[in-house]
């Protein structure tokens, strides 16, 4: 052999054996860091990714999530079905239960087959890019495979099979706006994982090789291919027969598309609501090491006291009335502008405005602002039969949408103060004020008088004492006189028929002799926080208060004289399942149970032959009370309702008090809002699942009765009120004549 050939043959084996030794140096460099952060065991044991928080209904439904960039919820081992995980491997990794990691076979294959023949990649590869990214230069790709393949042994080391399957099912992205498995088959099935058809689970894994491309909602043409690609590859390793390919791949793909935004869902208000709430409780709750809680990426779990159920037949009783009523009111505005005559309301709603924000952040003069106003362009605007596209000048559209009536409508257990339903607006997209939150009052009309009948009960008064119906003379308040609003007076009347029939007269009786301060403070006694000045107005219901606080209030007289404060959460768990905070109702005797029992009786009369009487063509048997408001102008309708099960309060009007009904027979509460409560019972009560009683009755004092009954005493001969009087809500005679029921 020539001196040149062996020189040659050395030189090759010292390149060989130094490249080997350089690979192994590289290599040994990525392991210790130098190219790239390597994952120490204790982020292999919990690797990092952003969970989604859940909130969840008390019935267990996820009523939606909070997250910024990634909707994820993370399944469990047992959530994982056959379907799922045959389609994975079938697609992706058939040699996955084989190799360690590394798939010393396929990397072959890629590398002499130059790619035609698959990638070499695996599925703890590909887990292990996911999970710990990549650099963003080209020039650094070598040392990042690298830097996975070390990680996918490791991680092969640490973890089993099915739960590298599990983990990296739950890393992945199927969509913009779908993080892992069990996000993927919500949104697009809107199912369980567990529960995945082998068709279903073929689409989202087919999905996975490019998810923009492969998105059955945007793209089904492809989508289904990709689909029938997997089942084909299933096939091709015996995870399915033909016979049923043949059956499947001509199958088109069943969607039931349900895509989770922050303006769509249940609750969507309460959700937000609920959403700030959690956020002030992070931050006055660090963790014990000091640091704080991710609403958007620590997979909190918040258990709610909503009901699913109730909350649906809340919304849906809603949008039942109010897409009727809405037409009323269209029609006393149609060719008219509602803004005329009210500059400042119209400037309030101008400027105040998100396309007005935006135009004078860039820089825009007040002309060239309102010019941009004039001109008509291409929208979306809200129906109640779903966005119409139409073209419209923004200043039109702000009238347009200004005209629609609004609603706040809350629903909680009498007994234990916990929120069942909570409908802040008709439409979260387009109308983003909550009409339930504290924070959002309105004048109350005569939902405020049962305060003043119960100090006037709780200090003695009999509720059978005549009264006489006349005008009252405030002196010490510049001779303030109330007058009844259909404007008849004469003769004396009981509490029974006073509160049924909302007669202003006999409020004001009650207040002169009580005194303003002590109604207000029984209001706050009964939940009320907003303020209550203290003059006698309030005896019709001048006071701003919220929906939330009325319904609290109004569970005292169901709940046998306790107040229950509104709850909306029962607990809080961290992503793996432990309780890191539990709520419990607060609750306060605040009257007596014979005084709270006096006032079911002379709210059940408001039902049973007063302003709220189309409540009994419900048809129920469990017995009813309640109370309307109207305030003045028709601006804001009211009702509260109550069963001895739920209480219920219910505001309509719109949010600039100028847009008003011009008539009482459409903007009184018995015909504006009561109707909502009334669709909602129907369907509450028709729910067996529920196990609402509907032959339920309000609590009866635990002593015997001392409060004088019996208005047979009183002049006018009434009738005494009695037990069966209360079936739908009734209790309390009368002065013995005949009467109308006439609105507050």
């Amino acid at each position: 052999m020539s001196s040149d050939i062996k020189k040659y043959i050395k030189y090759f084996w010292y390149s060989y054996l130094g490249a080997i030794l350089l690979f192994c140096l590289i290599l040994l460099m990525v392991n210790f860091g130098l190219f790239g952060k390597m994952p120490d065991w204790q982020e292999l044991e919990n690797p990092k990714s952003a969970l989604a928080t859940e909130v969840i209904s008390t019935d267990g439904k996820v009523l939606g999530r909070y997250y910024l960039d990634e909707n994820r919820t993370n399944a469990t081992l047992t959530e994982l079905n056959t379907n799922v995980v045959n389609c994975l491997k079938a697609t992706e990794d058939v040699r996955f239960d084989e190799h360690s990691g590394i798939d010393v076979r396929g990397l072959m294959r890629a590398v002499f087959g130059f790619g035609h023949d698959g990638g070499a990649s695996t599925l703890t590869q590909q887990l292990a890019k996911n999970l710990f990214k990549r650099h963003h230069t080209k020039l650094m790709l070598p040392f990042d495979k690298l830097r996975e393949w070390l990680i996918a042994v490791r991680l092969e080391r640490k973890y089993t099979k099915i739960e590298i399957l599990n983990l990296y099912l739950n890393i992945v992205p199927f969509s913009e706006n779908a993080y892992g498995i069990k996000t993927a088959a919500q949104t697009f099935f809107s199912k369980p994982v567990d529960s995945l058809k082998v068709e279903e689970a073929a689409v989202l894994i087919g999905m996975l090789k490019g998810p923009g491309i492969y998105n059955p909602r945007t793209n089904m043409p492809k989508a289904l291919l990709r689909r029938n690609t997997v089942l084909m590859q299933m096939v091709k390793y015996d995870y399915l027969k033909k016979e049923e390919y043949n059956k499947l791949k001509e199958k088109p793909i069943a969607l039931v598309y349900n895509k989770s935004t922050h303006n769509e869902g249940l609750a969507p208000y309460f959700r937000e609501f609920l959403r700030m709430d959690l956020q002030k409780w992070i931050k006055d709750n660090p963790k014990p090491d000091g640091s704080y809680y991710d609403l958007y990426k620590d997979g909190l779990k918040v258990y709610t006291t909503i009901n699913s159920k109730m909350q649906g037949y809340a919304e849906e009783a809603m949008t039942k009335h109010l897409t009727e009523h809405q037409k009323l009111f269209f029609a006393q505005y149609r060719n008219k502008n509602p803004f005329e005559g009210h500059p400042n309301e119209w400037n309030n709603a101008y400027h105040g405005c998100d396309r007005y924000r935006a135009l004078k952040a860039q820089g825009l003069s007040e002309k060239e602002i309102e010019e941009n106003f004039q001109k008509h362009i291409r929208m979306k605007v809200f129906t109640w039969v779903g966005e119409r596209d139409t073209i419209m000048s923004p200043w039109d559209s702000i009238i347009y949408h200004r005209e629609f009536l609004q609603t706040g409508f809350m629903v909680m257990d009498a007994q234990t103060g916990e929120i069942r339903a909570w409908v802040g607006g008709i439409n979260h997209k387009y109308f983003q004020l909550d009409h339930v939150n504290v924070n959002t009052k309105r004048q109350i009309g005569s939902t405020f008088k049962p305060f003043v009948y119960t100090v006037a009960i709780d200090n003695g008064w009999s509720p059978c004492m005549q009264i006489p119906n006349e005008p009252v003379v405030f002196t010490a308040y510049n001779n303030w006189t109330p007058k009844n609003s259909d404007g008849k007076y004469g003769g004396s009347m009981n509490m029974f028929r006073g509160l049924a029939n909302s007669v202003n007269c006999i409020t004001a009786y009650l207040m002169k002799q009580i005194g303003p301060r002590p109604v207000a403070e029984m209001a706050h006694k009964m939940g009320v926080t907003s303020q209550i000045d203290p003059f006698p107005s309030i005896c019709l219901g001048t006071p701003d208060i919220s929906v939330f606080e009325m319904v609290g209030a109004y569970s005292t007289f169901a709940n046998k004289g306790i107040c229950s404060k509104p709850i909306y959460i029962t607990r809080i768990e961290d992503k793996y399942g432990n309780v890191i905070k539990e709520f419990v109702p607060q609750q306060t005797e605040v009257i007596s149970d014979q005084t709270a029992f006096v006032m079911n009786k002379l709210l059940q009369g408001v039902v049973q032959h007063g302003t709220a009487v189309r409540l009994l063509n419900l048809g129920l048997n469990c017995q009813l009370a309640g109370k309307t408001g109207t305030t003045q102008g028709h601006t804001d309708a009211w009702f509260m309702g109550m069963t001895p099960q739920l209480v219920g309060g219910c505001w309509v009007g719109c949010e600039d008090p100028i847009l008003h009904f011009t008539s009482m027979a459409a903007g009184q509460g018995a015909a504006s809002a009561l109707p909502i409560w009334s669709n909602f019972l129907k369907k509450a009560y028709a729910d067996k699942s529920l196990k609402l009683d509907n032959e339920a009755t309000f609590p009866t004092p635990e002593t015997e009765l001392t409060i004088e009954m019996d208005c047979s005493h009183y002049k006018g001969g009434s009738t005494k009120p009695t037990e069966d009087a209360g079936t739908h809500g009734g209790g309390g005679g009368n002065s013995g004549d005949d009467y109308t029921p006439m609105e507050d």
